[in-house]
């Protein structure tokens, strides 16, 4: 297989001594030599633990919502569930093994690019390596994918520029070209080398996913922040890389080897259409019903805990989870928005 490094320098050499920052991330993370492609890793994050991977209470908040949509649109007889960016299936089998009222009109869709991912899927979940096409009735679940889809990068030079990446030596190097097609919105001045990431492709799968949904809703879970503040703070604050659960190094170095991520930008996806509704992952948590998930899981622990079988271990781990899950220096201080149909 050629190694990505020869990928990547053949796709410079393809396009003229240059790609655009957004195909070079494309090619880092989804090639076939790719960070995503290349090994079985905990999750969409894979060098970073996710909410799933703290434990099943997470999924079981999640059931909870899905049952609360299913009731809403009057309990329909088919209900599909799409999970994207589903990884090895991690929260779908917190879900699938949640006590979900929908259970006999659930039908559960996870998608994932990655074939190494989805042949960890198991047969309660429909695997598929992307969006259905048919309009449908139910859920669209996102947990910290957006923040992996590649995106255009702009950088104040007196004027905003784009980065294109190029091979000097044996490094990949950023240079700056002035294109004809940046957005609109960007400011006429800007701090000296600010940058921002335009996230296209975000807005891309928000729009084709609204377009998908009949009824139901879009449910997306990330760190977000805003273009302004990503112009004004510094840009590692919101463009970051991660290996081996630690932040990497530079974006440009190991492709491959390492996760490259960004913020997801509201004001961006509020293009497509206004969210019905924001708030951070601890305040979606409780409305979901978190804490009472954890009072049978202590209710439940003290009741067996002479005895205690498999189930009553992983209920115990429920106060554990909680306090992870609603973190506010942590997972708790994430973003979830809501669309609804």
């Amino acid at each position: 297989m050629q190694s990505l490094d020869s990928e990547i320098s053949a796709a410079i050499v393809a396009a003229g001594g240059a790609i655009s920052f957004e195909k070079f991330m494309e090619l880092a993370l989804y090639a076939r030599a790719g960070f995503y492609s290349t090994e079985v890793r905990a999750g969409r994050r894979g060098d970073f633990i996710t909410s799933p991977e703290v434990g099943p209470l997470f999924g079981a908040v999640v059931a909870n919502a899905v049952d609360t949509q299913w009731r809403q649109l009057g309990r329909p007889k088919k209900f599909e569930l799409v999970e994207v960016g589903a990884g090895p299936g991690t929260l779908a089998r917190s879900i699938l093994s949640a006590e979900l009222e929908c259970r006999d009109a659930l039908r559960y869709i996870a998608v994932e690019v990655s074939d190494v991912q989805r042949r960890l899927h198991t047969a309660e979940m429909h695997s598929q390596s992307t969006l259905p096409t048919e309009p449908m009735v139910g859920m669209i679940i996102a947990n910290e994918l957006l923040d992996n889809l590649p995106f255009r990068l702009f950088v104040f030079d007196g004027v905003w520029q784009e980065a294109f990446v190029a091979k000097q030596g044996e490094s990949f190097v950023e240079v700056l070209r002035r294109v004809n097609d940046a957005p609109e919105w960007l400011p006429q001045v800007a701090p000296h080398g600010a940058r921002v990431p335009v996230q296209n492709a975000a807005a891309k799968w928000l729009a084709s996913c609204l377009e998908l949904l009949q009824s139901g809703s879009i449910t997306i879970f990330d760190y977000c922040s805003t273009s302004s503040d990503a112009i004004t703070n510094p840009w590692r604050d919101w463009l970051r890389t991660y290996r081996q659960h630690e932040q990497g190094e530079h974006y440009l170095r190991h492709p491959g080897s390492q996760d490259i991520t960004s913020h997801v930008m509201i004001d961006q996806l509020q293009l497509v259409r206004q969210a019905d509704r924001v708030e951070t992952q601890a305040d979606w948590l409780i409305r979901n019903g978190i804490n009472q998930l954890v009072e049978d899981g202590r209710n439940y622990w003290q009741a067996n805990a002479a005895k205690p079988d498999v189930k009553a271990m992983k209920m115990r781990s429920r106060v554990s989870e909680s306090e992870a899950l609603c973190d506010p220096n942590g997972l708790g201080n994430f973003k979830v928005l809501e669309w609804h149909k």
